[in-house]
């Protein structure tokens, strides 16, 4: 297993989570049972998703392609321009 990418919070690491797992990529979420001792641990790293060593790779293209995902004309709310619908 690799780690891959250090979501900002669960709700990140879970949507990320099922985006792969819906493209056939197994993925572990590290991290996810320690958000409740946020007051006691450090925040920055302690959450993660790790993969397969030889789905790295895709799975690395995927949460690029998610996070670099535009709006499309006409998509976004009006009160949030610029904001994805999902």
């Amino acid at each position: 297993m690799r780690r891959i990418y250090e979501p900002e919070n669960l709700l990140e690491a879970e949507m990320l989570r099922g985006m792969l797992l819906s493209e056939g990529v197994q993925v572990h979420v590290i991290g996810g049972d320690l958000i409740g001792a946020a007051g006691e641990l450090p925040l920055h790293g302690l959450l993660g998703l790790a993969v397969p060593d030889e789905q790295a790779v895709y799975a690395r293209q995927l949460i690029d392609a998610y996070n670099g995902a535009q709006p499309l004309a006409g998509d976004e709310p009006e009160s949030h321009p610029g904001t994805l619908i999902c």
